[in-house]
């Protein structure tokens, strides 16, 4: 999922790799930087190209990584050790249902799609159970389980990506071709989508249904992952209305449904079910802290449409032709003058590249980049005050280092 700069510390070679502005027109401003949940209702032959790259407004140094419980390359190795199991398990379900002819097109579907997911965001589920289960509790088995909930997490994102290509019109992912544009896949890439969507159910089922929380995953992956389909509906039904419409109130309902439930809340809860938790005020808190984790990543990734490089975001930016109700556009439409309001409502939405450019160098003109900025300033210290509030110390360090991932763009 998704390091940051600084306009503390700006250097002109680096924005100019990062970002497709110039450096002289970047920013300049010195910058320092709910709902309630219910828990009851290295050897591996696959390689995970991991890319650093450096995203936001923040210092670097502002972010320092604290947390005891890290998303480490060792963690990621354990993670992808699991990896073949997974595949294996889910080409074997087609057997099992004398699918035959569906057990390569699966086994292909899932070696391509899963790589290209941020297997961070299923550590999250990784490092929310170690901050319960320690020591001798944690056996090589129960943490085999929750790489599995991770994967089942990653999978889940699958479900988003492959969606949220087709209808962005998307033509790459992470650096790859997107898989619907692969030859032989076309529209065919919806029902791999809902085919990853039930193999998470499969992994459950076969994997946890001896367990006390079985109950409780099944109903925090459909409540999570109902979310995500709300948000990715209304994303596109409010992309069919004209720009003049939009307000932050839709564009928070979006960001909530579509990315805040499943970014961040759902890998740390399934972590916390298989870990035996189960008072309520464990989940709101969680739930409260990693929607607001889930706002900025969300938020940030807009910004990154219009002016992330690329070469370093993995995809080219769409929103601006695909209508997308975007915090960028919102923030712009409030701070407009009735003659730059008129500008967006002509070009924005459209896929004229002339009007594409014309809506992209009116943020410019409007010095979007220092709203942003600040914003982000804004909204980091707010979620750093209230994790350092937090009433879960244990899960510190796992909110701690999903603030210093966001920070460091390892989100989407």
């Amino acid at each position: 999922m998704f390091s940051y700069i600084s306009k503390r510390s700006l250097n002109p070679t680096l924005i100019g790799k990062l970002f497709k502005t110039p450096p002289h027109r970047r920013l300049t401003k010195n910058v320092g930087i709910p709902c309630t949940a219910n828990p009851i209702h290295a050897n591996s032959k696959y390689t995970f190209e991991t890319i650093e790259r450096s995203f936001s407004t923040l210092d670097i140094q502002s972010a320092p990584s604290t947390a005891k419980l890290t998303m480490s390359e060792e963690e990621i190795r354990g993670l992808m050790s699991v990896f073949p199991d997974i595949v294996q398990d889910l080409v074997e379900t087609t057997r099992r249902y004398e699918a035959h002819d569906l057990a390569e097109w699966y086994k292909k579907a899932l070696e391509y799609n899963l790589p290209l997911t941020n297997k961070k965001n299923g550590l999250i589920t990784v490092l929310a159970y170690k901050s319960y289960v320690k020591g001798e509790e944690l056996t090589p088995e129960k943490l085999k389980l929750a790489r599995i909930l991770a994967w089942c997490v990653e999978l889940s994102h699958c479900v988003l990506f492959l969606t949220d290509d087709m209808t962005d019109k998307s033509t790459t992912r992470r650096g790859r071709t997107c898989w619907y544009k692969l030859d032989g896949v076309g529209v065919n890439a919806v029902n791999d989508a809902l085919l990853f969507e039930n193999g998470i159910f499969e992994l459950l089922r076969k994997h946890f249904r001896h367990l006390d929380c079985y109950t409780d995953l099944f109903e925090v992956y459909f409540e999570c992952m109902f979310m995500n389909i709300s948000g990715q509906a209304t994303d596109g039904i409010i992309s069919r209305r004209p720009v003049s419409t939009f307000d932050m109130d839709v564009c928070f309902s979006i960001i909530r449904n579509k990315s805040s439930s499943n970014f961040f809340y759902l890998p740390a809860a399934v972590g916390l079910l298989l870990a035996g938790v189960k008072d309520h005020k464990i989940f709101d808190e969680c739930k409260a802290i990693t929607f607001e984790l889930g706002e900025y990543a969300q938020i940030l990734n807009d910004y990154l449409d219009s002016f992330g490089n690329p070469d370093f975001t993995g995809k080219i930016g769409t929103d601006i032709q695909a209508n997308k109700c975007s915090w960028l556009v919102v923030k712009c439409l409030e701070l407009a003058t009735p003659e730059q309001r008129a500008i967006m409502e002509e070009c924005y939405g459209q896929e004229d590249p002339q009007k594409i450019a014309r809506v992209r160098a009116l943020y410019e003109e409007m010095g979007m980049p220092r709203v942003f900025a600040e914003f982000e300033e804004e909204k980091y210290k707010t979620i750093k005050r209230k994790i350092d509030q937090t009433s879960v110390p244990e899960l510190y360090d796992v909110f701690m280092e999903i603030l210093n991932h966001v920070s460091k763009r390892g989100v989407k």
